[in-house]
């Protein structure tokens, strides 16, 4: 089992999301906490590399691992989520 944590930043996009996504969300959190029995995580590749990405709908959730720890860095919508 993995400990999952956000991000101040991950945890104020998960405040102002509808609330309907907010379950959505909730529910991705909850599997990530059976890392790395976690099916649909995809490894992101170029200046992300070392991130993964799970979606739900056009939601998408960025995180990546530290040994035990799964630390959510980014919650948003998936127009421009990949741009800084």
């Amino acid at each position: 089992m993995a400990s999952v944590h956000l991000t101040a930043e991950a945890q104020k996009q998960f405040t102002t999301l509808p609330r309907t996504i907010q379950a959505r969300v909730t529910r991705l959190l909850e599997r990530l906490e059976k890392w790395p029995n976690v099916s649909g995580a995809k490894p992101l590749r170029g200046d992300l590399a070392g991130s993964y990405r799970l979606r739900t709908g056009d939601y998408r959730l960025q995180f990546h691992v530290v040994g035990d720890t799964v630390l959510v860095e980014r919650i948003g919508h998936r127009d421009g989520f990949y741009e800084d």
